[in-house]
């Protein structure tokens, strides 16, 4: 519903970015389809909003905030962090209107949802028939949600929950964390109503089709304390936070691989309820076989393209025990005549996601090495009678893949690549001593050991001085015979001795 044509010449464009403070906020660039609701949304973490007016035919808004502090902090927030409708980047400023007088007789649908707002911010009470409130809320609480993810077959990032989550106010900070083997987060909006439509409309939903399923709690908390800005962890409010020792930021790279994975997996429809428009997401559809794609392989991209491999020490089973923590490998090609690079193909496009996200900017034998999305489709074997000295090697039929078995208790227990690693398989015969002596020839120190229990010492935790040795350790003694037919198992842990 548009406003009269006085309004709109009343209201030019003529805002500046760093115009005096007001109340009031012109709100520029909206997609064509949105709605009142979703612009209100926009102000409500900062306070209350007193008035809307929608300049549809301009794609622009007017919005009015209760007081002027509220409309600083708004602007000085987006100004950080810019907000998105619809996927779309818009721009809030400062009007130079002190106040919005509407046309209430034009205005009507909008005066509407803004009472239905501020009703149920006023008194959480329920209100039928708005499209703020379909079901009855309780008391709200906090303003930070609990989350916990049920049959997580696929692997959900801080960026996805920002997704999903920023489609019910602004997301203020994001901290997420395994316990008890299942992953976890605690997200804060700056309001508690947005917490509680998004716990009423998001419990119990799959991110994914059939899988991935949020469950959620209002937190006893009611602010988070974020040290740093990375992938486990996020404060959307302080962009300048550090991205923390030894925790790559988010690496451009990656960013860009994702960019490109969504292009090449634009799937209508494959998605689960939650719709999420993110490559991990029609990734791990098709990697479900829901989706046949010509040209590409179930699953998005299963060849990665790793380089600045050290040469003279790389090999293809080398790759094969590093990537295979990530996934099943099934082919390694180091390429002939460039030694420093390899191809390496996994079983679906989501353990190459998973392989590349986890190793990208880490070191192996002293190189930090780079892990892209290559553009082939599969790895080909070397011509049969034609010697290509060992470069290629097809590990398709290998006892030694990880998650050949259909929900594997190992895809619970990927982790990044840490300093403690996680042995398992160790026969009755073998001594803490043993252990020590073993992974302190790789290169390394040993810095602490612990057995996982006093009387059965089947599993340990070994803590190696840095993550670089821990991925050497790994590489040289994963699947290593212990004797009494015991090969030990080797992978990071996400504890710490």
């Amino acid at each position: 519903l548009s406003t009269n044509g006085n309004d709109n010449k009343k209201f030019k464009s003529e805002d500046k970015m760093d115009g005096a403070p007001s109340r009031v906020l012109h709100i520029r660039k909206l997609p064509g389809e949105v709605t009142e609701t979703e612009v209100i949304a926009l102000g409500l973490p900062f306070g209350k909003v007193t008035n809307i007016l929608m300049l549809k035919g301009k794609n622009q808004a007017f919005l009015e905030l209760a007081t002027e502090e509220a409309a600083i902090t708004m602007v000085n927030y987006y100004s950080a962090v810019t907000p998105h409708l619809r996927n779309q980047p818009i721009y809030i400023q400062y009007s130079n209107h002190k106040e919005l007088k509407t046309d209430n007789t034009l205005n009507q649908r909008a005066q509407a949802v803004l009472q239905a707002v501020t009703a149920v911010q006023a008194t959480n009470a329920p209100i039928s028939g708005t499209t703020v409130s379909e079901s009855a809320v309780t008391p709200a609480q906090s303003p930070v949600l609990r989350i916990i993810i049920d049959n997580m077959y696929y692997p959900v990032t801080l960026d996805v929950l920002h997704q999903i989550f920023s489609k019910f106010g602004a997301v203020l900070k994001i901290i997420t964390f395994t316990k008890n083997n299942q992953f976890q987060a605690l997200l804060q909006y700056g309001d508690p109503v947005n917490a509680q439509q998004a716990k009423l409309a998001l419990d119990g939903q799959n991110i994914y089709n059939a899988c991935c399923t949020l469950r959620i709690d209002f937190s006893k908390l009611v602010n988070l304390n974020v040290k740093y800005n990375n992938d486990k962890s996020r404060d959307y409010t302080r962009p300048d936070l550090p991205s923390g020792d030894g925790q790559p930021a988010l690496d451009p790279a990656i960013a860009a691989a994702f960019a490109k994975e969504t292009s090449l997996l634009a799937v209508p429809g494959a998605l689960s309820p939650l719709a999420i428009p993110n490559a991990a997401a029609a990734a791990a559809a098709a990697a479900a076989g829901r989706v046949g794609m010509p040209g590409v392989s179930a699953g998005g991209n299963t060849v990665l393209l790793v380089s600045n491999l050290n040469e003279e020490m790389v090999t293809p089973q080398s790759l094969f025990t590093l990537f295979g923590v990530y996934g099943d490998v099934q082919r390694v090609k180091i390429l002939y005549n460039k030694k420093d690079s390899a191809l390496i193909q996994m079983a679906d496009g989501n353990q190459s996601q998973l392989a590349m996200s986890h190793l990208n900017g880490q070191k192996m034998y002293g190189k930090i090495i780079r892990v892209t999305l290559s553009k082939h489709q599969t790895v080909q074997l070397p011509r049969e009678g034609l010697d290509d000295q060992g470069l290629t090697k097809d590990f398709g039929n290998s006892p030694l893949h990880r998650f050949k078995k259909p929900g594997s208790k190992n895809f619970q227990n990927i982790f990044p690549p840490s300093a403690t690693l996680h042995l398992s398989n160790i026969p009755p015969s073998v001594a803490e001593e043993d252990l020590r002596t073993l992974f302190a020839n790789t290169g390394g120190t040993v810095k602490a050991f612990k057995f996982f229990s006093k009387r059965d010492h089947k599993m340990a935790l070994l803590q190696m001085s840095t993550v670089e040795e821990a991925i050497q350790a790994l590489i040289d003694l994963h699947n290593y015979n212990l004797g009494e037919n015991h090969h030990l198992r080797v992978s990071f842990s996400k504890s710490t001795i």
